[in-house]
């Protein structure tokens, strides 16, 4: 009784871990990126779904029951690889979310591995009771096979248009932003630019004046003279999450001059706006002057 009830518990955990990856894809693949498992975000993209597909074959695999002896050994080795990353993270000081559960249930890598821990427990006995059956590979891959290409199909890797935003996720304030997903607010200023500061300044006060509508906003500083994120922050009374950014891509986000607002919905650009900050953002946003 007791094993049936562990084997359905692992069960469900690879399936809520799959749902919480599901639900955010985006911070999952920042997640990747951040770990330095990948290196751009199409392929942290990729390979976000197969790891949902493959959390979701387990889950149903070990419902099933299976060959259940091997999958337990693939459970067992899946883990034990998982804990030693995360004990490389918690090692160098990471004390990010890692991932694990999504933006869902935030876990330290500490947090995680006292988890997997009592996971590799769980699935330690349930391997040493179960007796070894014969592998069924062609059901096995099969079944793996389709949970993922149904993963991709429900999940399609996007192509926005906004790709230009792609690189930008970890901001001050912000350690983990995902841009491409939801709607979003980006501002390009020059730090010594006063056009950039009075802009600054109207979104402050319309931040302040409509705190449960005002958009989730990031900055990108270029920096040229001898003014500060903080001196901006100071003068505008804002104190929005931000990134510096060099001369190149400041020149290549602008239009004839600073400042410049993008308005992004799920990765792409929905407006570009450069005069009229204040009423524009009204309008699109339904905020209070």
């Amino acid at each position: 009784m007791w094993k049936k009830v562990l084997r359905i518990f692992l069960a469900l955990t690879f399936f809520f871990s799959a749902y919480t990856k599901f639900i955010a894809p985006g911070f999952f693949e920042l997640t990747l990126i951040d770990q330095h498992l990948v290196d751009s975000r199409h392929a942290a993209a990729w390979f976000t779904r197969i790891i949902i597909g493959i959390e979701i074959a387990l889950g149903v695999v070990l419902l099933w029951g299976l060959a259940l002896r091997r999958m337990l050994g693939i459970v067992l080795l899946m883990l034990l690889g998982f804990t030693i990353h995360l004990a490389y993270l918690w090692a160098i000081g990471d004390t990010e979310n890692c991932g694990c559960f999504g933006e869902l249930l935030a876990m330290s890598p500490a947090e995680s591995i006292l988890k997997n821990v009592g996971l590799l427990l769980i699935s330690g006995y349930l391997y040493r009771g179960t007796k070894p059956e014969p592998l069924p590979w062609k059901t096995l891959l099969l079944t793996t096979l389709g949970i993922t290409i149904g993963t991709f199909w429900a999940l399609p890797i996007q192509q926005p248009e906004a790709a230009q935003f792609q690189s930008f996720h970890a901001f001050e304030g912000a350690p983990r932003v995902d841009l491409l997903s939801g709607e979003k607010v980006v501002a390009i200023f020059n730090l010594d630019c006063e056009h950039c500061q009075e802009a600054a300044q109207v979104m402050g006060e319309l931040e302040r004046k409509n705190p449960d509508r005002f958009p989730d906003t990031y900055v990108l500083y270029f920096k040229e003279g001898s003014t500060t994120p903080e001196d901006f922050e100071s003068l505008t009374q804002t104190a929005f999450p931000y990134q510096m950014i060099d001369v190149n891509t400041f020149f290549d986000l602008i239009g004839n001059g600073p400042p410049r607002l993008y308005h992004l919905k799920k990765g792409r650009v929905a407006q570009v706006i450069d005069a009229d900050f204040g009423s524009s953002l009204q309008a699109i946003f339904g905020l209070n002057p």
